[in-house]
């Protein structure tokens, strides 16, 4: 469950994860709920690949929150970290129509913030602005109430979970989880302001530790780091937390394996030829019917008590690919300022530690951070005491204005992104014909541009140098292309100020504007914040509006330049407003104008993805049977590292989502009963999902990488899953598992 080299450290590392001695300063709940959505057919949320969609599972993806509240009756502050590419203003609507319905106006716009991982490896079409579900073929429900559902689920969890407790705070580097996939953007900063930092990317990670006051105990930890969840290329098509949800898996199960005292069955003493012999005994058992909740008892985790969460942060241009960007055609570097290869933005991919091997290069940053986590869990000394506070404004951030030094004052833009953005970034390149850095666009291009909306001469002007590609902000059919209005938000916990912002500040753009708000704490207060104030940026919070970059940054339009929304002033509005709340914040003034309330578009979404229309297994077999059972080495074992294979007959997974559940299953069979072992939340249990070409009927393929942790005995695969027989019918639900085989 976790990495072996890092096991000798348990036994230390223990007896820190009990004892945490500390008075109890707050109320704390944590909460964590299975986010999942449709694992077939669903194109997927973050490239803007057409071609990704959605075809299993290679882990699950879950909504993990937490609550903190002076007292009872006092002031709270709810966060959110979704497994998702981003927040979306229309879920955040949603959720909160539902907390109001259960808690009235406990929880509200004002206190809650949900925060997205950014994985690129979720199912999208739960946006509600057109340029974010073109790809998904529209507005899917079925991943947006996952979504939906899963955070009220967590915060639900959490509120129930509020006992007295004490919140620990701890901060430390890690230098190899992230690179600067822009750099030649970065040098556009002024000299003097770079020479304030040894590198191009943040490399500092903010953890949280969450301490239960009665028993002493932890009970979760949040983390804040920048890197960006695209270690799983836009190739992948299996659902996956990516490298944050690798993390949080990982912490997770270390903190379980620290904290209790199950026992591990392990057949190392019996002969192998004993177990061989048993396993070839026990065959295939054919499908089964079962009920829709089944699966839920064969999940490996049950009732967790510790929630660990990884979150994004100014996140704009920071790589995982930590290698470098390389010409696929050539091995030689990628060219500087345009990230092409003789021009072919196409041709300039980014590489993972684990190259080429996408899932390894997830596991190994996902292990960076995880690892990282803790060291700082594990020696966090710093308590923190003091208010919970929080702001929060709407903006209509297409036409701010804007003060800037000499007394001059600019206006940001109505939305729209540049030719730099059709040509996306080395971790997944975008369209031919493109390059990071365009400042033109060709006149082919420029009709295509006009015949959908031909951009206004003030949208020209107000967003140079970009040259307009697609003027969103001025685009309303069938309905709004992107946000206009957008939220900010400032939650105080103690010292620590967490900064939710909307889309995905670039490194520089954040480390202005987390200055500029620690400065305006410290000079607008009474003492209360000081230069050991913690501020933290949280990405992709409450809604999205794309990316931020600084206005030198802006002028060579990179890909985030770009897709820098509101124009060249985007990032000094930012701070301005953002300072006005965190004045309003340490004066202790309550905002009065809120500002205007975004649009819920829930009524007019397109919805153009078919639901399945109903499957039937071959003539003479039923789902849950065996297409390809598991075949057995010629050694009639599998070693560490070998991988099982098994192949079912299964309808589309889409027909339930099996929340909290589990599509595959490895048992292991331990004084005779089948106990679970691994199911499709686990990191070496991969389920995939296809359509037989020869009989046009589905296809679940379960395979197991067998890890160095697994004890030698006997196992099989189990399969779960539900089909309709036409889109009238009742959903029934079956199960099935293979013949056994042999670990040693």
């Amino acid at each position: 469950m976790y990495p072996k080299y890092f096991a000798l450290l348990l036994f230390i590392l223990t007896i820190y994860v009990f004892l945490s001695p500390a008075t109890a300063d707050y109320l704390i709940g944590v909460g964590s709920y299975d986010s999942t959505g449709p694992a077939a057919g669903v194109n997927m949320m973050g490239y803007a690949n057409l071609d990704q969609s959605t075809a299993g599972i290679h882990f699950r993806l879950r909504a993990r929150a937490f609550i903190v509240a002076e007292s009872l009756d006092g002031p709270r502050i709810v966060f959110v970290n979704l497994d998702a590419g981003m927040a979306s203003q229309l879920v955040t609507i949603k959720v909160l129509e539902r907390l109001s319905k259960r808690f009235g106006k406990l929880y509200n716009e004002d206190n809650v913030a949900i925060s997205g991982t950014h994985t690129h490896a979720g199912p999208g079409g739960y946006l509600q602005y057109v340029l974010y579900s073109v790809t998904s073929l529209g507005f899917i429900p079925q991943s947006f109430d996952a979504i939906v559902t899963a955070i009220e689920m967590s915060i639900l969890q959490a509120h129930h979970n509020l006992n007295s407790g004490s919140i620990f705070i701890n901060t430390g580097d890690l230098d190899n989880a992230g690179v600067n996939r822009s750099p030649s953007a970065y040098l556009f900063n002024p000299p003097g302001e770079r020479a304030r930092y040894s590198r191009d990317v943040d490399t500092l990670m903010t953890l949280l530790k969450f301490v239960d006051g009665k028993s002493q105990r932890s009970i979760g930890a949040f983390t804040w780091f920048a890197t960006h969840g695209t270690s799983m290329s836009k190739d992948n098509t299996l659902i996956s937390g990516d490298n944050k949800g690798a993390a949080a898996r990982f912490f997770e199960d270390w903190f379980t394996s620290t904290t209790t005292n199950s026992t591990t069955y392990n057949a190392q003493d019996n002969v192998i030829d004993v177990l061989i012999k048993r396993a070839s005994a026990i065959k295939a058992t054919g499908g089964q019917p079962c009920g829709p909740t089944t699966s839920q008892g064969f999940k490996v985790r049950k009732n967790d008590t510790f929630v660990g969460a990884f979150c994004q942060s100014n996140v704009g241009d920071v790589s995982p690919n930590v290698l470098g960007a390389f010409c696929t055609d050539s091995g030689l570097p990628c060219d500087f300022n345009h990230s092409s290869c003789h021009g072919n933005d196409q041709l300039c991919v980014g590489r993972g530690p684990g190259y080429p091997d996408e899932i390894k290069s997830t596991k190994i940053i996902g292990e960076r951070q995880f690892l990282n986590a803790v060291q700082l869990f594990t020696s966090a000394n710093e308590q923190l005491t003091g208010k919970i506070d929080y702001r929060h404004i709407y903006l209509d951030f297409t036409k701010i204005q804007v003060s800037l030094a000499g007394n001059l004052t600019v206006k940001t833009c109505p939305a729209a992104v540049g030719a730099g953005f059709a040509a996306g970034t080395t971790d997944g390149p975008g369209a031919f014909g493109f390059q990071q850095g365009d400042t033109k666009i060709n006149e082919f291009w420029k009709r295509v541009r006009d015949f959908l909306q031909k951009p206004s001469d003030y949208q020209v002007e107000c967003q140079k140098p970009k040259p307009v590609l697609l003027s969103m902000g001025e685009m309303f059919f069938p309905y709004a292309w992107a946000p206009a209005i957008v939220p900010i938000q400032i939650l105080r916990i103690g010292k620590l100020v967490i900064l939710s912002v909307p889309g995905e500040f670039t490194t520089m753009s954040g480390r202005r504007l987390r200055e500029s708000v620690k400065q305006t704490l410290i000079s607008s207060g009474n003492g209360e914040f000081d230069n050991d104030t913690h501020i933290v940026i949280a990405g992709l919070t409450n809604t999205y509006s794309q990316y931020i970059a600084t206005p030198e940054e802006y002028k060579q339009q990179r890909y985030e330049a770009a897709s820098t929304l509101y124009g060249p002033h985007t990032l000094p509005a930012y701070i301005q407003e953002f300072n006005k709340l965190a004045e309003s914040m340490a004066k202790g003034r309550k905002i009065v104008n809120k500002g205007p309330s975004p649009p819920d578009l829930a009524s007019v979404q397109l919805k153009l993805l078919p639901d399945p229309s109903g499957d039937s297994p071959p003539p003479g077999l039923k789902f849950g049977d065996m297409k390809q059972d598991v075949s057995i080495p010629k050694s009639g074992f599998f070693g560490k590292g070998d991988k099982p294979i098994a192949v079912f007959w299964s309808p589309n997974p889409r027909y339930d989502l099996l929340t909290e559940g589990t599509y595959a299953v490895v048992e292991m069979l331990q004084d005779e009963r089948w106990v679970s072992a691994y199911d499709d939340d686990d990191f070496s249990l991969i389920f995939k999902w296809n359509v037989d070409n020869s009989s046009t009927s589905g296809l679940a393929t379960l395979e197991w990488e067998v890890p160095d942790s697994a004890s030698n005995g006997v196992y099989r695969f189990r399969h779960f899953g539900s089909s309709k027989k036409n889109t009238v019918s009742t959903t029934e639900y079956f199960t099935g598992a293979s013949s056994a085989f042999t670990v040693s």
